[in-house]
């Protein structure tokens, strides 16, 4: 935890925080092994972050001087992100991954090789999710917190959605086999699709194509899912 991340909730006075959340408070003993008058990193969700002092620390509660946080989180990408949805495991690294790198907006889509088991997931629940989205925001230092969408139908996403998604965005879709390499240093807005393990099918290909998307590779080999999805951020961005 390279920031403690603190709730609008935990805020009193704009002055004090107070963080009574087991998973924090433990981290804070037993990783930081944080004493009272410590400086920290610490970062309000949505807003500012900064170092603040660790006034009283007990079994119970920590709180601290949050007066002097001025700094603004870092840049996002400039990308929605479009992930066919991974497996349940997967889905939880690479949440905090994208997260970590700053992306905001995340759609995860339904496609044919996505198990239908997996939309049962815990994981999808939107506690798990927040929480997965919080360890990468700590990880990073970042306050700012991505919105996930869930599209649970293919068809639907590229017919009604993806329009409006795609305007004022570049498309790309990132599947083995397409004609052009992924570009590198974007700057412009862009919209990137990612299928699932195994890839999209044919039709799913053509779909996504016809509605505005450029086909990119990352050269010959074959990648999984959330090793993927950093390259292709990292060459990207």
């Amino acid at each position: 935890m390279n920031l403690i991340l603190l709730s609008p909730d935990d805020i009193e006075n704009d002055r004090l925080a107070r963080v009574r959340d087991p998973r924090r408070l433990a981290h804070l003993r037993e990783v930081h092994r944080a004493r009272e008058g410590d400086a920290m990193t610490l970062g309000i969700e949505g807003g500012a972050l900064g170092r603040g002092e660790l006034l009283t620390l007990s079994d119970t509660e920590a709180v601290f001087d949050v007066s002097g946080l001025d700094q603004a989180p870092p840049a996002p990408l400039p990308v929605h992100l479009v992930l066919a949805l991974p497996r349940p495991r997967m889905l939880a690294r690479t949440l905090e991954h994208v997260t970590a790198l700053g992306v905001k907006e995340l759609t995860l889509l339904n496609t044919r090789r996505v198990e239908k088991s997996y939309w049962q997931s815990p994981e999808l629940s939107e506690d798990k999710i927040r929480r997965h989205l919080e360890l990468g925001l700590e990880q990073a230092r970042d306050t700012r917190l991505p919105r996930v969408t869930l599209a649970k139908g293919f068809r639907p996403f590229v017919e009604d959605d993806l329009p409006g998604l795609l305007a004022g965005r570049r498309g790309l879709l990132a599947h083995p086999g397409m004609p052009d390499a992924c570009p590198r240093g974007v700057e412009a807005p862009t919209l990137l699709v990612v299928g699932p393990e195994g890839g999209f099918i044919p039709w799913e290909v053509e779909k996504l194509v016809e509605a505005g998307c450029q086909g990119v590779h990352m050269g010959p080999r074959i990648l999984r899912v959330e090793t993927a999805v950093t390259a292709l951020l990292a060459r990207l961005f």
